[in-house]
């Protein structure tokens, strides 16, 4: 390999890198909600498996990057509306995340019930929770792979850069869930967030140009905004905190 075609690699793998952990912020997210549900010391390897199996798909998914390219062929017609393969997993995905969304929502702002969900996950939650974030670490998949296949040429450079991006999310996945777990505020948005990813997957599922697909740019920025501002509500209220406990002690 001359010198010219490692620069563009080592060009393409930085920047592939980026997008990959920008495309898992969803899987970040997801991850967190998800073990949460579980007991305390099987959180940790929670995450650790959650994401190797996201690491796992990916790579997987490159490796038969022909099967990948082969899910835009239609599967189905309903209505008159061809569905591909790619537009039947995004659909199913999306209807999954949004009632497992929907369901955690309503226990986080219900209460109840988690002394009785906790006794459950220590029976068989750690398997089960597994299994729904390997299905949806498949639906996640799709954007990164399709990613990595439009901006790279070399097979390694695709499977670094994912590596590359699985091992951050993994060094990052610990305190984000627990900042999510630490403000309830903070999972209420996380949830709110995952709500607007299953209708943005049923949406580009369903889309038939890409003219009226969801631009991603529009979805991460309202996340980021609706992050800015609930960061500056939580320090408005440690402020607040801060005053009136002296107030109180006096």
């Amino acid at each position: 390999m001359g010198e010219p075609a490692l620069l563009e690699s080592l060009v393409a793998l930085l920047t592939l890198t980026l997008l990959e952990i920008i495309l898992g912020i969803d899987n970040i997210l997801v991850l967190a909600i998800m073990t949460d549900r579980l007991p305390a010391h099987q959180q940790p390897r929670g995450r650790f498996v959650g994401l190797g199996l996201a690491m796992l798909m990916r790579i997987a998914l490159l490796v038969f990057v022909k099967a990948l390219i082969g899910l835009t062929a239609p599967w189905v017609t309903v209505l008159g509306k061809p569905f591909s393969g790619r537009d039947v997993i995004l659909i199913a995905g999306g209807l999954f995340l949004l009632v497992k969304a929907v369901m955690e929502l309503h226990k986080t702002v219900e209460g109840g019930g988690t002394e009785h969900a906790s006794k459950r996950a220590v029976a068989a939650g750690f398997l089960w929770t597994m299994i729904q974030i390997a299905l949806l670490d498949l639906v996640f998949s799709l954007d990164s792979v399709i990613t990595a296949v439009g901006m790279a040429r070399e097979l390694w450079v695709m499977i670094t850069a994912i590596v590359l991006a699985i091992i951050i999310m993994m060094v990052f996945a610990a305190p984000i869930s627990r900042f999510i777990h630490d403000h309830p505020t903070m999972k209420t948005l996380a949830l709110a967030f995952l709500l607007l990813i299953a209708v943005t997957l049923i949406i580009e599922g369903y889309a038939e140009g890409e003219e009226e697909h969801v631009k991603k740019a529009y979805l991460y920025f309202a996340m980021g905004f609706s992050l800015f501002v609930e960061l500056l509500n939580l320090r408005l209220l440690k402020r607040q905190t801060r005053r009136i406990r002296p107030a109180a002690g006096s």
